[in-house]
């Protein structure tokens, strides 16, 4: 709390607003997870999207980059595999290591589910300029590294 109600307010309503967010997110996460795969669960398809995203990765940055336990990454990482959505293989730059890379079926399906979700937010924000909208993307940027 500060010495301005106001500034009080107004923060409790982005936090508030956060929460309906990040609640519409599990849905939107869960939906895609299915549309990618009927077997596959919310946390395989934020795996799988960032693996696409990344090129290439390998499951420790995987788990620290969306901050998931070590062996939930590998379960999740063994599904993909077995769905024929990630394939895991040698590092060219240090043999003994693997590293995760999404099959060209994981990248059509993961461009299909992505096209889907932009239309929908494009829709949320119709008639928002291209300034607001970099504002309200830079906001999001600062809260990310908070």
């Amino acid at each position: 709390m500060t010495a301005d109600p106001a500034l009080d307010a107004a923060v409790a309503a982005v936090e508030e607003q956060f929460g309906i967010v990040f609640n519409r997110a599990r849905v939107v996460w869960s939906e895609s997870a299915k549309q990618i795969h009927p077997e596959l669960q919310p946390a395989g398809y934020k795996l799988l999207a960032s693996i696409v995203r990344a090129g290439t990765t390998n499951a420790h940055v995987l788990a620290e980059h969306l901050d998931m336990d070590k062996s939930a990454v590998s379960r999740q990482v063994r599904q993909l595999e077995e769905l024929g959505l990630v394939e895991s293989r040698a590092d060219e730059r240090d043999g003994r290591a693997r590293v995760l890379v999404a099959t060209p079926l994981a990248r059509d399906r993961i461009a299909e589910v992505r096209a889907t979700n932009q239309a929908r937010l494009r829709g949320a924000l119709e008639g928002r300029g291209v300034e607001e909208l970099l504002v309200l993307a830079d906001v999001l940027r600062i809260i990310g590294e908070a």
